[in-house]
């Protein structure tokens, strides 16, 4: 298991584990991780003003996210996402607008307004469209990662993201089993935040890791420091390489936290106390990870507020345009529905 980073006494530690990244790196990281946070609480803010009719929230993901982003490789890699993944799309480049699009369900938008928020798709970037039924992108993630050896290619793998409660669904162990049997390029990483919606670790499994349950499919798991985003480079960066050379899959854990609820129509408050949401926002993945980079001259304060702005101008900016686009046009409601010019009204 990689060792891991942590503040000593209070101040960050004047050494680290850089895992061969330069300065830009860092910077790149630590740049995802505030895009992530502030683009996440701007669908809050919206729904809240009741400008769009949901959200989802991933604050407390930004480590991991913005860790596997710099470990994909874009032109070459696949990334098949699930729901909470807007720090790694946006790590491996989507663009803010498309997000606002989507979240304001205009007629520009990349599925002309149909998809519910979240549901990332780029077929330039490699990101694979998903669909709302836990774990069911997972095969589809798989079928991507079987055409990759049945045509014989190599250097490549396939990314796919999903929580602990999606470990606990028929498509994950089937897709998982497929994988292993098959000896395919990919990387199953599960974001492990303790709790699916409202339920609770406890009460999905009997074993303290999801990394465990590797062991049954004789593929290797390791669980990491999720709110760490060096950590979660490098486990998910030798788990890409080792995918693209022929290594087969593995089984990743990132253990991390979701502070918010898990979206906009949930209330944490029924399920568990503002104690614990509070005692979890004591390791703030940003905070953190902004400590240790100022510690070691990375970074300057005035950088982190350059950076601040100007991503919160950039959303600003995408949030104010996507606003203003038009709906979808009621005559495209059966557009890329049905082949050919049937209507199903007559």
């Amino acid at each position: 298991m990689a060792r891991a980073l942590r503040p000593e006494t209070g101040s960050a530690a004047t050494t680290f584990e850089r895992y061969g990244l330069s300065d830009e790196q860092l910077v790149t990281i630590l740049r995802n991780m505030l895009m992530q946070r502030i683009v996440d609480n701007r669908g809050f803010q919206l729904n809240r003003q009741g400008k769009v009719p949901f959200a989802l929230g991933s604050e407390g993901h930004e480590a991991v996210q913005a860790g596997a982003a710099l470990a994909f490789v874009r032109g070459k890699d696949v990334f098949v996402p699930y729901y909470r993944d807007l720090g790694l799309v946006l790590g491996i480049g989507y663009p803010i607008l498309d997000l606002l699009l989507s979240m304001f369900a205009r007629g520009s938008d990349r599925s002309g307004g149909r998809q519910f928020p979240n549901h990332f798709g780029n077929h330039d970037l490699g990101i694979m469209n998903i669909s709302s039924i836990i774990s069911a992108h997972i095969p589809h993630a798989v079928g991507a990662a079987y055409a990759m050896t049945y045509r014989g290619e190599t250097g490549r793998a396939v990314l796919v993201t999903f929580g602990e409660g999606g470990t606990s669904e028929g498509e994950w162990h089937e897709s998982v089993n497929f994988a292993s049997i098959h000896n395919l390029p990919i990387v199953f990483l599960c974001q492990n935040n303790e709790i699916a919606i409202s339920v609770p670790q406890s009460q999905q499994m009997h074993v303290k890791d999801v990394a465990q349950k590797a062991i049954a499919y004789g593929i290797p798991g390791e669980t990491f420091d999720g709110m760490d985003p060096l950590i979660s480079y490098d486990a998910v960066n030798r788990a890409l390489d080792r995918a693209r050379t022929g290594g087969g899959p593995t089984l990743l854990e990132a253990k991390c936290a979701r502070f918010l609820s898990h979206s906009t129509d949930d209330d944490d408050r029924a399920y568990r106390s503002r104690e614990v949401v509070q005692e979890l926002r004591k390791r703030d993945p940003i905070t953190t990870y902004e400590a240790i980079l100022l510690a070691n001259r990375v970074i300057d304060e005035a950088k982190i507020e350059s950076l601040r702005r100007e991503i919160l101008e950039e959303t600003n900016d995408a949030t104010d345009r996507a606003e203003a686009m038009p709906l979808p046009e009621p005559s495209d409601l059966y557009k890329n529905v049905y082949a050919g010019d049937y209507e199903p009204w007559q």
